[in-house]
């Protein structure tokens, strides 16, 4: 009885060991991606950082998660802050053409001098946006479906973004 428990403790790692596997794992497929900006000028600073990591789940759609941090600065004006998380979604009809949907939550600490007036809150957007593809990257517009006159983050629904996953 003994010997027969020795063997299958050294034969189970063994055939465990050699098992193949047709699938690659979950982080091999995993594309990375993101922004960064530095625009420092006279008298304003901006230094921001947004990686992406996305999850095909099919020939033509992925998911994935992104996070953003930004630093503005606007020399005896105002000083922000921005840190936020969000989801993405992205589908690809045809190689050349990519769909988006990203939901994003952003915080906003915001400080204005003379005089001095603390501004913090939370903005929610959903961005649909529709590029053109080339290899890797994505170059085209996105729409906040959730602007409003006044909002205090964006300037306008409409924007131009560039993408890219490696």
């Amino acid at each position: 009885m003994t010997k027969k428990i020795t063997f299958l403790i050294w034969l189970l790692p063994l055939i465990a060991f050699c098992q193949t596997t047709d699938q690659p794992s979950f982080w091999k497929k995993v594309q990375w991606g993101g922004g960064v900006a530095l625009n420092i000028g006279n008298q304003f600073t901006n230094v921001g950082i947004s990686p992406t990591a996305i999850y095909p789940t099919s020939e033509t759609t992925a998911v994935g998660l992104s996070a953003q941090y930004h630093y503005l600065r606007q020399r005896n004006f105002h000083q922000t802050h921005l840190y936020g998380l969000g989801v993405i979604g992205l589908y690809h009809p045809f190689p050349e053409m990519q769909f988006s949907a990203e939901l994003e939550q952003t915080r906003v600490n915001r400080t204005f001098f003379n005089p001095i007036e603390k501004d913090q809150f939370w903005n929610t957007a959903l961005f649909l946006g529709a590029g053109y593809r080339t290899g890797n990257v994505t170059v085209g517009v996105r729409y906040n479906a959730l602007f409003r006159d006044g909002d205090r983050l964006y300037g306008e629904a409409w924007m131009p973004f560039v993408r890219a996953f490696f």
